[in-house]
């Protein structure tokens, strides 16, 4: 799968909805239901992040889940890709990008996400064949005024911000015309998931998309 290839999937799973879920799991037993409650509440695709020792655990169960488009976040090595594509993950996200994890992610078929702070960065992603990136970190990198900066003379990248991003905030990037979706972990806050509140889960997501 080519860059230009994986940006065009990762471009489509980025459209289905207006928010990524970014999910830290700390307990296996939440994979399922978590999925279940946010691909209910209209958020399919999944991020989940590679930070804790069941997340790969935690994909296998997820990818299970009907209507669910499970991805692996935090990727950083070749060994990372291999990993989440074993375990069942439709597309990768990663903070930065290398020409090896760009490799690895050609190898193994699997859309990534690339991240990219500066002009600089997604001119080389772009170079590469990538068109569909993600910008991250959002907020810490100048947030949507930024990106809207970043926009006027590479109009032909999309983004998906990441990192700081909050139902306060996610209008101004949503508004601009090189975003596609926004990356949150809002959506599944901790406390929720240790209490089973999977109902309030999904009307998080459904309130996520307005």
């Amino acid at each position: 799968m080519t860059p230009a290839e994986q940006s065009r999937a990762a471009r489509d799973i980025a459209a289905r909805a207006p928010v990524i879920p970014v999910l830290v799991l700390d307990d296996v037993a939440h994979a399922a239901p978590l999925a279940r409650a946010l691909v209910a509440g209209g958020l399919p695709a999944l991020e989940v992040t590679l930070r804790t020792p069941v997340a790969l655990a935690c994909i296998r169960e997820m990818a299970k889940v009907p209507g669910g488009i499970v991805g692996a976040g935090t990727l950083l090595t070749p060994a990372d890709v291999k990993a989440a594509k074993a375990a069942g993950a439709m597309f990768g996200v990663s903070p930065g990008a290398t020409d090896t994890l760009i490799q690895a992610c050609i190898d193994e078929d699997l859309p990534l996400l690339p991240g990219a702070a500066t002009a600089t960065e997604a001119m080389i992603l772009l170079e590469k064949g990538y068109d569909m990136l993600k910008f991250f970190p959002a907020e810490a990198s100048g947030g949507a005024p930024a990106l809207k900066g970043i926009g006027a003379p590479i109009p032909q990248i999309s983004f998906c911000p990441t990192g700081g991003v909050s139902p306060q905030n996610k209008a101004s990037y949503l508004s601009l015309p090189n975003v596609v979706c926004v990356g949150g972990s809002w959506v599944a806050p901790k406390d929720m998931m240790d209490a089973g509140d999977w109902d309030g889960i999904e009307k998080l997501a459904r309130d996520a998309q307005t």
